[in-house]
Parts: C-alpha cells; structure tokens; sequence
C-alpha cells in the first residue's frame, strides 16, 4: 500500500514554537509532554496541511506567536502516493493564509488532492449534545476527506445565503434578484446534500466490512429542508421562493442545507448518541473517525494521516492497545499527544518519540 506521511515540520513562530524543526519517519509519533508545553500546537500545524482552519477552527492571524506577532510559517515534506511534495502555508497577523505547494501558490482545496487529513480533538465529546453547527462540521470535514471539491461548494452556498439573509433583513430586493440567489442556493445546497449523503454511505459501509474493537455507529441525516428533496435542485428553489415571504418576517433563511444535522445511533443498543454516556460518545467518535480512515484508505490507495489529541487519556489501558491496533493496522501515520509517555506503551512495534516541554513560554521538542 501507498504511503502518506509527513516526514518534516518546521514551524517557525507558530503558537507556542519560536522555531522547531521537526524531522520523523515511524509511522505512530507519540508528543507528549505536560499541559501548556506546546503538544496540540504541533497537531494543529499538521491540520493546515489540509484545506480550511485546521483542527481548533482558527482564523490564519491566531496562528501567530505572541508576543512578537510578526507573522508564521510552517514548511513541511509530504511523501503521498502521487510522490514527495514540499507544502509551505504561512500567514501574517492580519492576513489570511497563504499555501506553496512544490514552490507554487495554490489554493487551500489543492491540499486535499494530496493529503487526507483527520482529527479526534477533546473539544469534539460534546459534539453528540452540542448544537447541530457542531455537528454539520464534522459531518463536512468528512465530506471533504472524500471529496477536496466539496469545500468550494461551501463557500459557494455561504456567500449566496449571506447575500439572501442581507436582502431578506433590508426589505429592498427585488424578485429578480432573489430568483438568481435561490437558484445559487438550490444548485449548491442539493449538491452539498449529495456530498454528504455519498460521504456517509462510504462510513456505513467501512463501518459493516470491518471487525472493530469500538461500537459501530448508524449515521443518519436530517435535510434541514422539511419536506422538499433536499438533493432535487429544482424543488429547492421553489421552495425557497414560496417561503420568501415567511423568511422575511424571520430575517433569515430558514431551509436548506445549512439547517441539516448529523444524527448517530449507537448501533448494538439501540441509543441515540446523545443518551448515551460520555465513555460511549467517545468511542462511537473513535469508530467513526477509523472508519472514515478505512473508507478513505481503501479509496485512494493509502490511508490518512490521524491527529489524535488527548485520546489515550480517556481510555482505559485494553481500549488504548485495541486502538493503537487498529491504527497499526491502517498503517495510517498519527500524530497522538499524551501527557506521559507511558500511554504510548502498549503501541505495537515502538513509535517515533516527540517529547515537548515548556521553557521560558517557549514550546522545545526533544525529537
């Protein structure tokens, strides 16, 4: 099988890092170290080595180390199964995020042509009893791992729901121009739809062909467009041109598919995810997250790199070998945090040792 990795990382005031060179080749890499020294930093530079704000939901100005403030830059080497890949994304304090790829400028949506990225973050246990926002994130990181397109289409959707919402609350559109937006809104809402519904039937599937130590989760999408086929595009712009009227008084588009929500169901109880116990959401997240590597393994030929913050914590010492298993496994690289280095023991075959300590507010790893 093809190999996708990231071989070197040097993060130049990045967060907490003033300059770390990073430089790894065993496919599990262990970052541990105590709380504050700079671990989930690294994990998020990883991130940006796919399209959008990486795994915190940053904007490109947050990335930059403080006090300084004078911009960040992260240069890395991506062996992928389309060859060996130089990515450079940077950013200044006040400007958006710039990507090279092999000395070249390119858009963000590049990067998931050569690199699938996927993260398991703690701020994502709530993501069961959160709101649905959440939820239709992750639901489209998903999306995007298997489709780098999809991204396009979602900005597409939001800037034409901007557009409508602006209109709706100033009364001073005409029909005209409401038409076109819906007809934007209909043709990339139904598209999106179909992305995501393809997307979960990719997990159904690795989730039934695979013997997992984690509970398997049934996946289940709410439209978010009442009862209009959410992926017949026509049907969509007339139901947005029927509600107008209704819209107006709420000031906002109230159909669509920025309404959806992604709902899981704990498959061998029979519970919806957000009744069952924080252990359980946990796991069923795990079982999603490796299905959609598996899914995306057996698509394109190489299996995802994981980003797997704080996950060994919350997990008792058979659960924490079963997934160190399973990863093995996928042959998948991942980069796991951990704030000692014993959590990482029961991985088979040794891993790639990143200790990072704090010194002086500057994050150092001992690679």
């Amino acid at each position: 099988m093809a190999r996708l990795a990231v071989t070197k990382l040097i993060l130049s005031h990045f967060r907490s890092h003033r300059r770390n060179d990073l430089y790894v080749e065993k496919k599990m890499i262990a970052v541990w170290g105590p709380n504050g020294a700079g671990k989930t930093n690294i994990l998020e530079a990883v991130s940006l080595l796919s399209p959008g704000r990486g795994l915190r939901g940053a904007a490109a100005g947050d990335f930059t180390r403080q006090p300084e403030n004078i911009g960040w830059k992260l240069t890395s080497t991506l062996d992928t199964p389309s060859g060996v890949h130089e990515v450079v994304t940077s950013g200044e304090p006040e400007g958006s995020r710039k990507v090279m790829i092999d000395g070249k400028p390119a858009p963000q949506v590049a990067l998931g042509r050569i690199a699938r990225v996927l993260w398991l973050t703690p701020a994502m246990d709530r993501l069961w009893s959160g709101g649905a926002e959440g939820r239709r994130r992750f639901l489209d990181r998903i999306t995007l791992s298997f489709d780098p397109d999809h991204a396009g289409r979602a900005l597409d959707y939001e800037k034409a729901l901007r557009e409508r919402n602006r209109l709706l609350k100033s009364g001073e559109g005409d029909a005209g121009w409401f038409a076109a937006l819906e007809a934007r809104l209909a043709q990339t809402g139904a598209d999106i739809h179909r992305a995501r519904s393809d997307a979960l039937a990719l997990i159904a599937a690795a989730q039934d062909d695979a013997k997992s130590s984690f509970p398997a989760a049934d996946l289940f999408l709410a439209a978010g467009t009442e009862d209009t086929d959410p992926g017949d595009a026509d049907a969509l712009r007339e139901a947005l041109a029927r509600g107008r009227r209704l819209d107006e008084r709420a000031g906002r588009t109230l159909i669509g598919a920025h309404r959806a929500d992604l709902q899981a169901v704990y498959r061998a109880k029979g519970s919806a995810a957000d009744q069952c116990s924080t252990g359980e959401q946990k796991a069923l997240l795990l079982s999603i997250v490796l299905a959609n590597a598996r899914a995306l393994s057996k698509a394109e030929g190489a299996p995802p790199i994981l980003l797997l913050d704080e996950v060994a914590a919350h997990l008792d010492a058979d659960r924490r070998a079963a997934l160190y298993t399973e990863i093995r496994a996928l042959r998948s690289q991942a980069w796991m945090t951990g704030t000692e280095r014993a959590l990482f023991d029961s991985i088979p075959g040794g891993f790639e040792d990143l200790e990072v300590h704090d010194d002086e507010g500057m994050s150092r790893v001992n690679n």
